[in-house]
């Protein structure tokens, strides 16, 4: 899938968006006129909290145990508890899996959510779409993916698309619904641009970025005025939405291919080699890597799958028998991929200055049974997982919820996707309780109105 996204704003002639007229109804309130609505917009005077910010989904496809990982339960029978132990964290607030050593020396920069939980069914892709989306699939309406939402809302800020996905699309999840990785009932214009590729080869190239090596960029060039030749031959034909739609695909993919700035953000060769080491020379680790390479250069939310199905793949869904994973499989080879990346990818923000700028949030469709099954692992469970946070404004070091003695259902503090989606606009400065043009022309929430943002995650 290879996705161009237009800036998603509807301009007046005189350069006014549709999301400046919102503002203005506000602000007229405080005795703001349109013309010094402008001005201070201009100067920079109006922007909400977490404007700038940028957003990295972590999705840990194929779920997580939160009994082997971020709520353990020491003192609960064999069954239940499993067999790691805690270990202590830098935080000191909350332990963690022997078997994430390194998420325990950066834990004070980040903070779990130890009651998420949704009653969709319990089948993969039904928890990929609710997570991602924050509402169930249902009557055909197709939520848009929260970096769908921030595309559209906020537009690109550089030449590179404003929502991007690593390292490709999830695939099959056993339930044959949408996976929540696409822009919904806002439009394939939308949609993430997808790398397509796997950034830890040695030949590794983003396919389709560039031209085809014996185009130059002088051809390039003479195509794309040869197309606006064309086009201005066929006005009644531009004058639908079809065609609106295919130029503003068509000048962002050209803008992209011809641009310097994507071409860097994508070559991971000008990562040291111990930096790429340190997020670990596979799939995932370069994903990360690429994640905050993309960040800095403009992009605006990345989201990277762990993994990209659940089937014949080493994964977190450990039901214990081929073809899926063992709990053995989830310690010798999972977690310490997945440990290792994550880690390196919030010091490494850190250190540049960039974490607070940032939300990196790790999701999952669901969690596991509080009761290990017959062939030693745990089988799906959504009445009660881990989620966490890390920058964009979170304060780290906190635990927030509970759940009960066997990690089965939320003791305290409940949270739902719709509040995970609530959070996550909240941080990138997106008012929740705004709308979005849904089907049929109908204002749509951005989350529904019985959800809210986290705050004691900000707090």
């Amino acid at each position: 899938m290879l996705t161009f996204t237009g800036d998603g704003r509807a301009h007046t002639c005189n350069g006014v968006t549709r999301r400046d007229f919102l503002q203005v109804g506000s602000l007229g309130a405080a005795g703001l006129s349109l013309p010094q609505y402008l001005q201070a917009k201009e100067q920079g005077q109006l922007k909400r909290p977490g404007d700038d910010r940028s957003c990295i989904m972590i999705f840990n496809l194929g779920a997580p145990s939160q009994l082997d990982t971020f709520d353990m339960k020491p003192d609960a029978p064999a069954e239940v508890r499993g067999p790691f132990q805690p270990i202590s964290t830098r935080s000191g607030e909350f332990q963690l899996s022997e078997i994430l050593p390194r998420h325990a020396e950066v834990a004070d920069r980040f903070s779990i959510v130890r009651s998420c939980h949704h009653t969709s069914a319990a089948v993969h892709d039904a928890g990929w779409q609710v997570m991602q989306t924050g509402r169930i699939f249902s009557g055909g309406v197709n939520t848009p993916h929260a970096g769908s939402v921030v595309s559209f809302l906020k537009g690109r800020k550089t030449d590179l698309p404003p929502f991007v996905l690593l390292p490709e699309p999830m695939g099959r999840g056993g339930g044959n619904l949408p996976n929540g990785q696409a822009g919904g009932f806002l439009g394939k214009a939308q949609d993430p641009f997808a790398l397509m590729a796997d950034p830890s080869l040695k030949n590794f190239k983003v396919p389709d970025l560039l031209p085809p090596p014996d185009m130059a960029t002088v051809r390039l060039d003479r195509r794309r005025k040869m197309r606006s030749i064309v086009d201005d031959a066929v006005k009644q034909f531009e004058a639908s939405e079809s065609a609106a739609l295919l130029d503003s695909n068509f000048q962002a993919a050209f803008r992209l291919m011809t641009s310097t700035q994507a071409r860097e953000a994508f070559d991971l060769s000008q990562e040291p080699t111990d930096v790429r080491e340190r997020y670990g020379m596979n799939r995932f680790g370069q994903c990360c890597l690429l994640s905050r390479r993309l960040i800095e250069s403009g992009v605006r939310f990345v989201t990277i799958n762990t993994f990209l199905t659940v089937f014949d793949e080493i994964t977190w869904d450990i039901h214990g028998s081929k073809p899926f994973t063992s709990i053995a499989g989830m310690r010798d080879i999972v977690a310490p991929m997945y440990d290792q990346a994550y880690s390196a990818l919030i010091s490494d923000l850190d250190q540049r200055g960039m974490l607070d700028s940032t939300l990196v949030c790790n999701l999952a469709e669901f969690g596991r049974t509080p009761r290990v099954n017959p062939a030693g692992g745990r089988d799906h469970w959504p009445q009660c997982y881990s989620v966490y946070f890390a920058g964009g404004g979170v304060k780290g070091g906190r635990v927030i919820g509970a759940s009960d003695p066997i990690a089965a259902v939320p003791a305290d503090r409940p949270v739902q996707p719709g509040d995970i989606m609530a959070t996550i606009f909240h941080s990138l400065g997106l008012d929740p309780e705004g709308t979005l043009p849904g089907p049929n022309g109908r204002p749509f929430p951005l989350v529904d109105s019985q959800f809210h943002p986290i705050h004691e995650l900000f707090a």
